[in-house]
C-alpha cells in the first residue's frame, strides 16, 4: 500500500507538471512511467529496510562484561575500578 500510494502521487505529479500548461495535451505516457518507477523504487527500498531489521537474541543482554542489561546492574555508582598501569603511559 505504501508503494501504491507513492505511485499514485508520482502519477498525478508527472501528469500535471509534464504537460507544460493547460493548452497542451497531457502526457499519460510519462505519468505511467513515473508511477511505475516510483512504485518499484519504494517497493525495493521498503523491502531492503525490512530485511535489515533483526531483533537481538535474549542472551546478549545477560552476563558480566560490557553488554549488561539494566536489570542486572548493581546499585554501585562508582563502577569497576581500573587497574593502574605499572609501566606508565607514554601517549
Amino acid at each position: 500500500m505504501f508503494s501504491a500510494f507513492w505511485a499514485v502521487v508520482a502519477f498525478f505529479g508527472v501528469l500535471i507538471f509534464a504537460s507544460g500548461g493547460s493548452a497542451k495535451m497531457q502526457r499519460f505516457d510519462l505519468a505511467f512511467t513515473g508511477a511505475g518507477i516510483a512504485f518499484i523504487v519504494t517497493l525495493v527500498l521498503s523491502a531492503m529496510l525490512s530485511l535489515t531489521h533483526k531483533d537481538n537474541a535474549p542472551h546478549l543482554g545477560q552476563g558480566s562484561g560490557v553488554h549488561l542489561s539494566s536489570t542486572d546492574q548493581d546499585d554501585d555508582s562508582d563502577g569497576p575500578e581500573k587497574p593502574e598501569d605499572e609501566r606508565g603511559s607514554r601517549h
